[in-house]
């Protein structure tokens, strides 16, 4: 029962759209396991792309926010708030989640999602001044595990052979980003070939586990790391780091994106090195590295209708007023790299 945190301290990387194919492959390759899909985001895109896309997706996301209490994640955090340090019962997480293939029939039937949402934003000053209390002596540790709770109830009430849960974390590291980081087992990083990913990247490590550069290094040892530390709250392990959105050229990513992607594996070769304990086993550094093509037309389809990439159909498709045809070639590249990266999990 593996827990895997899609974040990146840099937006723009296709962390949503990766979230949504990891979640329904690996929903599709093993339907005896149930997946818990958490959106953690305030712009809720995976959760518009598990709704099927389009205008409907929208309405029936304002649904739940009208529900009592929210069908949603910031419906749970509001009514965490109540009552900051005590669990709910297996049973009341009922109220939070929705099977998307009752909305949207492209969904596998053994996916459930914890809606995204914008309340999120507005209650981080509420959540944080919660963690901050001085009473109880474990305040802190206690709101840093509150999706614990919740994908722990889950797996309570969850009849599953096993439950494979994937949080889509906000790219800021504000106090809901760090409750969705501390309730993962593994952080998978998407990237793109660029310096300002880069720089993503070395937030990750600074921020998340006090790893940073010699000029840096005063202001880590006060990171988030320490403090998780002291209160015993676990961190996730660095799994993968998915270059998103390759160049292709003749089969192979391009001599100019390898360029701007050189940059990027050095940096995480030698954070590997030298802090093994942040690092999932691996048996080369290259285990820490997975490639997805750029998508193009392929995403634009398949989030708009909200299809998982190995259900896609070749051809047309009407895009908000606009034809854009797909060709099975793209849909099969896009496909094997998708259940590639699945099959490390």
């Amino acid at each position: 029962m593996s827990t895997y945190a899609l974040w990146n301290n840099k937006g723009g990387v296709g962390k949503s759209f990766l979230t949504f194919s990891l979640a329904c492959e690996y929903a599709i390759a093993h339907p005896d396991e149930q997946v818990l899909v958490l959106d953690l985001c305030p712009q809720a895109n995976l959760t518009e792309m598990m709704l099927g896309g389009k205008n409907t997706a929208a309405e029936r996301l304002d649904g739940f926010y009208l529900e009592r209490p929210r069908r949603s994640v910031g419906g749970y955090f509001e009514s965490r708030l109540t009552s900051p340090f005590v669990p709910l019962l297996p049973f009341e997480i009922i109220k939070y989640w929705v099977q998307p293939y009752t909305i949207n029939p492209n969904i596998p039937q053994n996916v459930f999602l914890v809606p995204g949402d914008n309340l999120l934003e507005l209650l981080s000053e509420a959540i944080r001044q919660a963690s901050n209390m001085a009473l109880p002596m474990d305040a802190w540790q206690k709101v840093m595990r509150w999706l614990s709770d919740l994908i722990g109830s889950f797996n309570e009430f969850s009849l599953a052979t096993n439950v494979a849960t994937f949080v889509d974390c906000n790219p800021s590291f504000s106090v809901y980003t760090q409750i969705a980081l501390c309730s993962a087992d593994y952080l998978i990083v998407p990237y793109t070939a660029d310096d300002s990913s880069r720089r993503g990247i070395e937030n990750v490590f600074a921020l998340l586990y006090g790893i940073a550069a010699s000029e840096l290094q005063g202001y880590a040892r006060l990171s988030f790391s320490v403090k998780a530390n002291e209160e015993r709250v676990n961190l996730p392990q660095l799994h993968t780091f998915v270059s998103n959105r390759v160049t292709m050229y003749k089969g192979k990513p391009s001599s100019a994106f390898d360029a701007k992607s050189a940059p990027i594996k050095q940096l995480v070769s030698n954070a590997a090195l030298h802090n093994k304990r942040y690092f999932a086993k691996m048996n080369d550094i290259r285990d820490l590295f997975a490639e997805m093509p750029d998508y193009h037309s392929v995403a634009v389809v398949a989030s708009s209708e909200g299809c998982p990439l190995s259900l896609l159909r070749s051809g047309h498709h009407d895009i908000d007023g606009e034809t854009v045809q797909v060709n099975q070639t793209s849909i099969n590249k896009h496909t094997k790299a998708a259940l590639k990266l699945v099959e490390r999990l």
